[in-house]
């Protein structure tokens, strides 16, 4: 007897150690067993998995349950080259505890492009969903290729190297792929703690990895930390740790979870779809998002007019009030191009309509806007109301006759609530709706010849859960696993999960609505106006940027949601949707006059700028404040014109090679590793640098400045940074601007709209390095047509500032440039008063030099932009053309 206890706990014993060797990895390296649900330790280890208390030691985040490193996974084989890469087919001989896992799956990999790869895993017995976006197709391998792709056999993963320094960019055997009808789980290992992207989430530029999850189910909600927001972007850009840098898109529309960790590593977790992952080798942050763009399609070319600025308020319930907001704005000489409405303008907040009574003279208010030279802007919304007597709204009865709206499981229009009452849900995958959201545009358009249009609510939003009357018991409405959702069900401020849509379910469609919507609006635009189409979306999904702009939502008016709008501006430059802006001083509640005028700075630099606030607020329209606080409004927003087109001239590079407009500073600055997490600064395009007051009470700001000269456009001599952080003089009506030393910026005199100011004379801003070097160019057409650059019709210039000469090369001229005349150069970086200053040959009639900025700022030029100049200056030979003062 005592001899069988004795080996009965040698047994114990050994297996305790090999249980115990097999969970000891450390708490930074374990990946979650249970993500469905809370696991006690009986079952947890019932699943085959490792349990740790709280008792011992558990950190906040850190999973209790998590896989041994023999957890039952998918074996490789079939293992075969092919024209396009590999392909292979991956079983299981086991199950795992999610229910309909699938046993056997198909893998291909792509060698796409020399510096694209991509590896779709899909199911082998049946057809599943994919994400409906157009994304390029390769006919065969592309060799030589950036990358490296490797495979384990027995328990599958793959690895992604860079094949020049080895650099491991992801590594999927940290942790078994789990593959369900509607679970998929694969975790990896990051090349550093830094990544960015993973919107639209409230976050710093760089993301935080302390256990950190990100969700991904488009939802209306005022922006908070720990929400998922209006928009889904499974895309990050990932450092290792020599400052490359490589891009990862999971191309999956289904609801998510990514969960980020220190080991450092990140677990992907869809209820849908496939698995298809695209990698980007850069090596430089830049070009990986011009690769990115280049899969999902570059931007589209705004019109001019879009870049000025905007003025809406939810509760100008009139067009008398509307016409004073406007007047107002102007009587205070700041800027105004487009007015817009909320819905205020509506009868009973119906699509199409405008109310008799307090908007009867809509359209001509609008034509009295287009007399100004500005443009008006209409609010549409998915959510269409339902007649209350047969032939009273007739949008809502030829879409119910013509089929377009979201059905339920009876196949019946599912109802919802949201303004109008009881809606129904356009459906905008059905062709037919496109048809008729253009007929319902053109009706509209033909009464009201609005310039624009602002689509909003369009997650969709609902202001009941799911329908009015419910929606059906099923797996579509309660997945096994529910990411971690605001409300904690999917049907949460939206519509049914299994409500039906043309081409699948709204489980698999939903966080792609708003872009279908975003699509047909787009559309309806072109051939309505036959003009550049003007589209804002509340809702986003990638390829968003082809189509439509976005603005970051109902923003709360507080100094924390005004830091929070920088890396949101450029995190969305980087998922492609570079016209973007956030809501001026904030939507919801009051802004106190020091925030307004400081988000109006800051504001004055977003791509898109609007001022726009909700009825229950107190007015924050630039007007309303102390005469100080709109001198310093107008002084931000005259200095925003003034750069519009250098700003156009980044839309275009946007437009035609996938550059950022607004960038962060890691992005043309990726190998200083203090820019990483640089974002209360921000760039536009390579050359202007700026540094906002973006906290209460301050009169002075520190920013970061990389090596490299930099002018300031507030005053003062330029500088020669070796990478240092300066603090910087910054009252109340100043915000700092730092032009880069090795550049040209075209700009133009203001106005008080782009129509007018397009007329006016044209400077340019000559940053000179310290060896007296700079580059720039100006791109140019009628702002407003369609596809100028794609027909030629458009003018390029190129300037460059060498040897003491600054001199213009015409690319391509067309007519719209032809009477563009250059009034003002503006030198930075001259260290002595010229001797000597030739236009052309003959000598200047008017300049200025300020010695202790060591700016040369030459005037009455009058050169037509339209035939190449030369300007050159000289100094005695006691002098030199660059001194820099540190």
């Amino acid at each position: 007897m005592a001899w069988t206890l004795y080996i009965f706990l040698m047994i114990w014993t050994v297996c305790r150690g090999e249980i115990a060797a097999k969970c000891s990895a450390a708490p930074n390296d374990r990946f979650d067993c249970a993500p469905e649900k809370v696991l006690n330790k009986e079952e947890c280890e019932a699943r085959g998995c490792c349990y740790i208390s709280e008792d011992d030691g558990l950190a906040t985040g850190q999973p209790a349950c998590f896989f041994p490193p023999d957890y039952p996974n998918y074996k490789m084989i079939d293992f075969t080259e092919t024209k396009f890469g590999y392909s292979a087919n991956l079983i299981r001989t086991k199950h795992t505890f999610m229910p309909n896992d699938l046993m056997k799956l198909h893998m291909d990999v792509f060698f796409e492009t020399p510096h694209r790869l991509r590896i779709i895993m899909k199911d082998t017995t049946q057809k599943r969903y994919e994400v409906p976006i157009e994304t390029p197709k390769v006919n065969e391998k592309a060799d030589p290729v950036q990358y490296d792709v490797q495979f384990t056999q027995e328990s599958f993963s793959f690895s992604v190297s860079r094949k020049c320094n080895g650099n491991v960019l992801v590594n999927t055997n940290v942790a078994p792929f789990i593959f369900a009808d509607q679970f998929i789980q694969m975790s990896t290992s990051l090349s550093s703690q830094y990544i960015y992207g993973l919107g639209e989430h409230l976050t710093s530029i760089n993301l935080d990895l302390n256990w950190t999850k990100l969700t991904f189910w488009n939802r209306d909600l005022i922006p908070r930390e720990d929400a998922n927001l209006y928009g889904s972007h499974p895309f990050y850009l990932g450092f290792e740790k020599d400052g490359s840098a490589h891009g990862v898109f999971l191309l999956n529309s289904n609801a998510m979870d990514v969960i980020l960790q220190p080991a450092p590593a990140l677990t992907w977790r869809t209820i849908g779809g496939i698995v298809d992952m695209y990698f980007f080798m850069g090596p430089d942050p830049k070009t990986v998002i011009k690769q990115y763009q280049e899969l999902i399609g570059f931007p589209f070319m705004p019109p001019y007019w879009a870049l000025g600025f905007h003025l809406c308020r939810w509760g100008y319930n009139s067009s008398a009030m509307t016409r004073e907001a406007v007047e107002k704005t102007m009587a205070a000489g700041i800027p105004l191009e487009v007015q817009w409405n909320d819905i205020d303008y509506m009868d009973a907040y119906r699509d199409f309509t405008y109310d008799p009574d307090r908007f009867g003279d809509l359209p001509e208010m609008v034509k009295e806007f287009h007399n100004k030279g500005m443009k008006y802007v209409a609010i549409m919304e998915p959510a269409i109301g339902l007649s209350s007597s047969p032939g009273s709204y007739p949008p809502y009865e030829d879409g119910l006759k013509r089929g377009v709206y979201v059905t339920n499981e009876t196949g019946q229009p599912l109802m919802g609530k949201v303004w109008p009452g009881t809606t129904v849900f356009v459906d905008f995958t059905n062709p037919e709706a496109h048809k008729w959201w253009h007929d319902m545009f053109k009706a509209f358009h033909d009464k009201v010849p609005f310039d624009g249009a602002w689509i909003d609510m369009n997650e969709p939003a609902n202001n009941v859960h799911g329908s009015l009357d419910g929606c059906p018991d099923n797996s579509l409405e309660n997945p096994p696993y529910v990411p971690d959702v605001v409300g904690k069900e999917l049907r949460d401020t939206t519509i049914c999960a299994s409500s039906y849509q043309n081409i699948s379910s709204h489980y698999n469609l939903h966080n792609m609505y708003g872009l279908f919507e975003a699509i047909a609006t787009h559309d309806a635009l072109v051939k309505i106006r036959q003009k550049r189409p003007f589209v804002i979306s509340r809702s986003n999904f990638p390829t968003l940027g082809r189509y439509a702009g976005h603005w970051t939502g109902d923003v709360d008016s507080t100094w924390k949601q005004l830091y929070y709008t920088i890396p949101a501006i450029v995190l969305c430059n980087m998922y492609g949707i570079p016209l973007v802006g956030a809501d001026l001083c904030g939507f919801v509640g009051d802004a106190s006059e020091e925030l307004c005028v400081r988000w109006s700075q800051v504001g004055a630099f977003y791509p898109f700028m609007r001022n726009h606030n909700t009825k229950d607020a107190k007015s924050q329209e630039p007007y309303v404040f102390s005469k100080k606080s709109v001198d310093a409004i107008r002084k931000a927003t005259l200095a925003r014109y003034m750069l519009l087109p250098y700003m156009y001239t980044l839309f275009y590079k946007s437009h035609i090679f996938g550059e950022t407009v607004v960038r962060a500073p890691f992005m043309e600055f990726p190998q200083d590793q203090n820019t990483w997490t640089v974002d209360r600064q921000f760039l536009w395009g390579e050359a202007l640098l700026i540094t906002p007051v973006v906290e209460q009470g301050k009169t002075a700001v520190t920013g970061y400045f990389p090596a490299g000269m930099w002018y300031s456009l507030v005053g003062g001599a330029g500088f020669e940074s070796k990478g240092e952080w300066k603090t910087l003089p910054a009252a109340l009506d100043t915000i700092n601007l730092h032009i880069r030393g090795g550049y040209i910026i075209p700009a133009q005199e203001p106005a008080m709209t782009t129509t007018e100011m397009r007329k006016n004379g044209m400077k340019l801003l000559v940053a000179l390095t310290k060896n007296g070097i700079a580059h720039g160019e100006l791109y140019w057409d009628d702002g407003d047509s369609l596809d100028t650059y794609e027909k030629g019709d458009y003018t390029l210039i190129t300037f460059s500032a060498q040897d003491n000469t600054l001199v213009s090369k015409v690319e391509k001229l067309e007519k719209e440039a032809e009477n563009l005349k250059l009034n003002v150069v503006g030198l930075f970086g001259i260290a002595d008063i010229p001797k000597e200053i030739l236009i052309n040959g003959a000598p200047a009639l008017d300049f200025q030099y300020l010695q202790n900025e060591q700016h040369l700022k030459i005037q009455q030029l009058d050169l037509a932009l339209g035939s190449e100049f030369e300007i050159k200056w000289s100094f005695s030979s006691a002098s030199s053309s660059v001194k820099v003062e540190l």
